[in-house]
């Protein structure tokens, strides 16, 4: 019943996230032509290491964003990452997100993220636990030029089966 309510609760996310992203190409006052495409399009993304006695870290996020107009962003994430703490546990996480970003003032940026990713997880005594983990991230952070700074909670965040310890996260969010 949990599993239906979070699938039904992902599916409704993504069609308000959809239609936010194509009523927004919609409400622009000029067209888009192709050659201005890629013009509007910024990358950026994550990496993250961390190495410790007996413990690895290891994330790679990379993703693009399409600027629609200078208030409006929405694009596309992946993520990996790979994580073991000796004598204890070994995982290994990867999925894709759905990204949009609303900067009402230039220093304030807005965001809502929607991610799938598959958890695979391996126990010290070999018990091997697979799940699919989904998440809808609320945000506001400071921005900088190309550099945010914020916090974002997963409204969707259950302490019981979820590959992240708490709801609120702190992010540096960085495009190019």
């Amino acid at each position: 019943m949990q599993s239906f309510s979070f699938n039904k609760l992902t599916k409704n996310a993504s069609i308000v996230i959809f239609t936010l992203f194509f009523t927004s190409s919609y409400a622009q006052n000029q067209p888009v032509n192709q050659g201005d495409f890629w013009s509007r399009v910024r990358y950026g993304g994550g990496l993250g290491l961390g190495i410790g006695t007996g413990y690895t870290d290891i994330m790679v996020a990379p993703s693009a964003i399409y600027d629609f107009n200078e208030y409006f962003s929405a694009g596309l994430g992946l993520q990996g990452s790979y994580v073991k703490v000796r004598n204890n546990f070994e995982s290994y996480i990867y999925g894709a997100s759905l990204v949009t970003l609303f900067n009402p003032i230039n220093e304030i940026q807005l965001s809502a993220e929607l991610e799938q990713v598959r958890v695979n997880l391996t126990y010290e005594d070999d018990f091997k636990e697979n799940f699919w983990n989904t998440a809808l991230f609320l945000g506001a952070g400071y921005r900088t030029q190309n550099v945010t700074i914020g916090v974002r909670y997963n409204v969707l965040h259950d302490d019981d089966r979820n590959v992240y310890n708490d709801a609120f996260m702190p992010f540096v969010r960085i495009y190019f």
